[in-house]
């Protein structure tokens, strides 16, 4: 028997049941998952060597189409009231609006993909007449080709600029980098957009880790500014080419998407004029001047994230010079842990917690008041809205009273 002593080339000891034994740093898109069946064309690789796909969103700007209450409707429901399309001059009770996944593409590529989504390839039956060599099935392989015009097919290229956004998204990132994905929240709030168009019209907006900027895009189709705000040269990059491959819906509302950086982990914005995506003075000045809207969609699944979004929104409040409303919008999402062994929601009860602590917070100056939004107003974009889907209000008001002398905000302690 050969005795080997403990050393650095020994096998670690076995974890206890308490840690965890399995990761994964991949996370998957929402698109995969409400869309499992629809096509997304592959564009390019991004800086860090993703693939990025470009899904096409329609917009039916009729009167015989819509959703309502988070259910596709069809041609014989009645159409829910969704105001006019931007630039259109149509009377607000006479235009309803229905965004879906674009499932246009190559002609007659729907018969050819089983329910699951999967290649269905036409077989023969097996040639029991000829009896020389195995029996085997005979497969006939088709050639799919690319259409033109990036794959949108013949409805696309048929039909008005103004009946599509174009998202350029990936699909599965690490963790840091799941702001270059489509997330159900950012639908949640655009759907909101769109439905209270008056709310926002003629405003400037901000929004806080915007990441693809689906959400910023459908605000800018009735709001007059909106900054796009999040951090990381390649996810700037992307959203502002999304931006730009939506420049007409916005154009048409008379509205502009800013893309800017923006760090929830320092007090100052980015002026270095030698950095991509920095803010000039002048926008600086419109910013504190003119905000009024402030939103935030899918960015509360990390706990110190989410403090760090929860202590820029009060930063930023005693910076404005109007009083403001914060549109939040969270998916509650269920996991089952070792640790508790049950199903928890961490991080959706830290955002909760957050918000009971804004709410307190009193300095003399402003006052937050937070209220959840009813979910069920129409739906005006084809999506899952799940129930665990939420958006909440934070009402940031002036406290009537002396102003104290000092300028700075105060600290939360989350």
């Amino acid at each position: 028997m050969i005795n080997v002593e403990p050393g650095p080339w020994s096998p670690a000891p076995a974890p206890t049941m308490d840690e965890i034994t399995f990761k994964s740093d991949t996370v998957l898109s929402d698109v995969h998952l409400y869309t499992p069946n629809q096509r997304h064309l592959m564009v390019r690789l991004n800086g860090m060597g993703q693939p990025v796909f470009l899904s096409q969103f329609k917009l039916l700007w009729n009167r015989d189409s819509g959703v309502k209450g988070g259910d596709v409707r069809t041609e014989e429901t009645p159409p829910t009231d969704a105001g006019s399309p931007p630039g259109s001059g149509c009377h607000h009770e006479d235009v309803s609006l229905q965004a879906k996944a674009d499932t246009s593409g190559q002609e007659g590529l729907e018969a050819q993909l089983d329910e699951d989504g999967d290649l269905d390839v036409v077989r023969r039956p097996r040639a029991a007449s000829d009896p020389s060599g195995p029996l085997r099935d005979k497969v006939h392989p088709m050639i799919l080709t690319q259409e033109e015009d990036n794959g949108l097919g013949d409805e696309a290229r048929e039909s008005s600029p103004h009946d599509f956004i174009k998202i350029e998204h990936t699909m599965a990132t690490p963790l840091e980098d799941v702001g270059k994905q489509v997330w159900r929240g950012a639908l949640l709030l655009a759907d909101y957009v769109l439905f209270q168009r008056d709310l926002f019209q003629g405003r400037t907006v901000l929004e806080l880790g915007g990441g693809t900027g689906l959400a910023s895009i459908v605000a800018a189709t009735v709001a007059r500014t909106v900054y796009c705000t999040d951090v990381g040269a390649d996810l700037l990059a992307m959203c502002q080419r999304n931006v730009a491959l939506n420049s007409h819906l916005t154009a048409a509302g008379g509205g502009v998407v800013k893309v800017k950086e923006l760090d929830w982990l320092k007090d100052d914005l980015c002026t270095d004029p030698e950095v991509p995506f920095s803010w000039s003075e002048e926008d600086i000045s419109d910013l504190y001047g003119h905000t009024t809207i402030l939103l935030a969609a899918e960015v509360f699944y990390d706990d110190d994230l989410t403090d760090a979004l929860f202590k820029t929104l009060s930063r930023l409040a005693h910076k404005l010079k109007n009083a403001c409303t914060a549109i939040l919008s969270v998916e509650k999402r269920l996991n089952f842990t070792l640790r508790h062994l049950d199903v928890t929601c961490e991080a959706y009860d830290h955002f909760r917690s957050c918000l009971r602590q804004l709410e307190r917070l009193a300095d003399g100056r402003l006052r937050f008041v937070v209220e959840p939004v009813d979910a069920s107003f129409p739906q005006l974009l084809v999506y899952e809205r799940i129930q665990q889907l939420e958006l909440w209000k934070v009402f940031v008001e002036p406290v009537m009273g002396p102003v104290p002398s000092a300028g700075t905000a105060p600290r939360l302690l989350l």
